[in-house]
């Protein structure tokens, strides 16, 4: 039985979640004890709050992982589509990167000093990306962090222009959207912003060009800060032209480009930037390039990196706000070395973008057996099914139409039946040891909830 909202019964819907949040609280007894045993040391009961997020009413802990495998304290075991929302995209604990990290830790973690892997590191980068000069942070949001600074500093100007609904860790000025009237308003959730958003950003919503065109010329935006596609509201994919305009249009108004690839990363060993032929002047990325190890990078072009020193009194070797006392270190710049040389191979990625593709084509089959009025959307080996009819071409649009219980339902029964998507949203992601019948798997189970869900 039907109704036009997500094309199901709601009072089914909240049925199948009571039955299935009472199996996750029989099946996770010890979870629950370190739950409200660690309520009284961490904020929230956890580490980091976004850990809160997972559905069932406390999160699971965990006690190892392999692969793309998770096993909590209860000895339940997951195929892990989840991998740490892109920072295991390599799987769990590549062996030759825990080799070479524990050969590194044993001869110096930091000491305030290049390592010869950085200099790989740098090249393997420059190899991949295109852009000749890399810095290293410990996170992607440090490099976006660290790549707004310069652009500042580089055009004189102060705004920095995002899309609606981007993500780019938790940079303040991309916290950012558009309110009723049109106005750049504070996102729903933001912490203490230090200033008004409309103070240091402009937003525009994706595959917008007019929009796009008139915030550029105004004269005050420093760098548009964009990932090749938005990633965490759904994947919204660019329409046809739209990275060549924006491209132009930059150029145009001497607005300097930052392409973001830390999610994007999944169209393979040189991201959207390489598959998609992008042109930044800037390019951040961080995750997966150390096999969960942190790290992250921002490249820059011949001209930029010349322009960095042109303006009288530019110091980017004193504490100027880029840079980082741990930031390059030894162990961070060894786990790229491994990973990209062993792990995050052209190979490989032709093994995870296979899988991708046959995620997607099993979500579609599900979806058009039943005339779901749902879809699935992918980039390379990172794809996302959302309960809506049609792709959205905005991240408004992706925003205005999310349905959160049936969100939460379908998260749950997965993670009942041993499946772990990302918290957040109903993404997936295809590591170097996925396999085809980890696929199918997740093809199995999503079936049978749409089955349960139509009764």
């Amino acid at each position: 039985m039907r109704n036009a909202e997500g094309g199901v019964d709601r009072r089914r819907l909240r049925d199948l979640m009571e039955r299935d949040q009472r199996r996750f609280d029989e099946e996770h007894p010890r979870s629950r004890e370190l739950f409200a045993k660690a309520k009284g040391s961490l904020l929230a009961g956890v580490p980091m709050s976004w850990m809160t997020m997972w559905p069932g009413g406390f999160p699971i802990f965990a006690r190892e992982a392999a692969g793309a495998r998770v096993v909590d304290v209860d000895g339940l075991e997951y195929l892990d589509l989840c991998l740490g929302d892109t920072g295991a995209m390599t799987g769990h604990s590549p062996p030759v990167v825990v080799e070479e990290v524990v050969r590194r830790a044993a001869a110096g973690i930091t000491m305030m000093l290049p390592t010869e892997d950085s200099i790989w590191a740098g090249e393997e980068l420059q190899r991949r990306f295109g852009l000749p000069s890399w810095q290293f942070s410990l996170t992607a949001t440090d490099a976006n962090r660290w790549s707004i600074r310069l652009a500042r500093e580089i055009t004189g100007r102060p705004k920095v222009l995002v899309f609606n609904y981007c993500y780019h860790g938790t940079v303040d000025e991309t916290f950012a959207t558009l309110g009723p009237d049109g106005s750049v308003v504070s996102r729903e959730g933001n912490v203490g912003p230090p200033v008004p958003l409309d103070e240091t950003t402009a937003v525009v919503e994706f595959n917008d060009l007019e929009g796009l065109e008139r915030a550029l010329a105004r004269g005050d935006v420093a760098c548009v800060l964009a990932e090749p596609a938005l990633t965490n509201i759904g994947i919204v994919l660019p329409e046809p032209g739209f990275h060549d305009a924006l491209r132009s249009l930059t150029r145009s108004a001497g607005t300097l480009l930052i392409i973001d690839e830390t999610h994007c990363i999944c169209a393979g060993p040189g991201g959207a930037t390489k598959a998609w032929g992008l042109e930044p002047d800037i390019l951040t990325i961080g995750k997966p390039i150390g096999s969960g190890i942190p790290v992250g990078a921002y490249g820059v072009t011949e001209e930029i990196a010349r322009r960095m020193f042109e303006r009288e009194g530019a110091d980017y070797q004193d504490a100027g706000g880029v840079g980082g006392t741990l930031a390059g270190n030894a162990l961070s710049l060894a786990a790229v070395r491994a990973t990209l040389a062993h792990v995050l191979t052209d190979d490989a990625f032709d093994r995870m973008i296979a899988l991708g593709e046959r995620f997607e084509a099993g979500v579609n089959g599900v979806i058009a057996e039943r005339a779901l009025p749902w879809h699935v959307t992918r980039i390379g080996c990172r794809a996302e099914y959302l309960f809506q009819p049609t792709p959205p071409r905005t991240g408004g649009e992706a925003a205005a139409r999310k349905d959160p219980e049936l969100d939460a339902f379908v998260h749950l029964y997965l993670l009942n039946r041993g499946v772990l998507m990302t918290p957040f949203h109903n993404m997936a992601l295809m590591s170097p040891v996925t396999t085809e019948a980890d696929v199918d798997r997740h093809t199995e189970v999503f079936a049978a909830a749409a089955a349960e869900l139509e009764g």
